[in-house]
């Protein structure tokens, strides 16, 4: 099976076990995100949507504000090195609401730029300075887009699968 078919099967399974707050979430979503280019999905029992890089900035706005949604909080962002594309990841809690979210979005390796959320969510500001430092992503807009984890000077991304893993040495 395919890598394609294998995500698109897990997606179909992940989708029909989903409860019916997610399945109310997902039906809220589509109406709600109409304008946008969305593909929906299911991660166990949390939904998922997926949308182009250039929207990511407007969709979490639309999150965030909207009161039958209220994803006032991002719990996590990570990037995945997937080899021909990273893709990041930003978790959100409704505690207004009690739903989860999974958003997702592919930068190809050529064009890692993405918008920034940090005037969403605060909290935001941090975990995109982490994926620049290790991914080498690029956040536009990003008030303060320097080292938090790597020194300055450091070369390469050390989170990204091309990066050179040494053995230990002990010094």
């Amino acid at each position: 099976m395919a890598e394609g078919d294998r995500a698109a099967a897990h997606s179909a399974d992940a989708e029909s076990a989903l409860g019916p707050a997610a399945l109310a979430l997902q039906e809220l979503l589509r109406e709600t995100l109409s304008g946008h280019e969305v593909e929906a999905g299911a991660s166990v029992d949390i939904p998922t949507i997926q949308v182009p890089p250039q929207d990511v900035p407007g969709v979490c706005a639309i999150l965030k504000d909207e009161p039958k949604l209220s994803f006032k909080m991002l719990l996590c962002l990570s990037a995945v090195d997937y080899k021909e594309y990273i893709q990041m990841v930003y978790v959100l809690l409704s505690m207004d609401q009690g739903h989860k979210l999974i958003l997702k979005t592919d930068l190809p390796y050529e064009n890692l730029q993405i918008g920034t959320v940090s005037p969403v969510w605060k909290a935001a500001d941090w975990y995109e300075r982490e994926a620049h430092d290790l991914f080498g992503v690029n956040f536009e807009g990003h008030p303060y887009l320097q080292p938090l984890l790597l020194y300055d000077g450091f070369e390469g991304f050390p989170g990204r699968k091309e990066h050179p893993f040494h053995d230990y040495q002990e010094f």
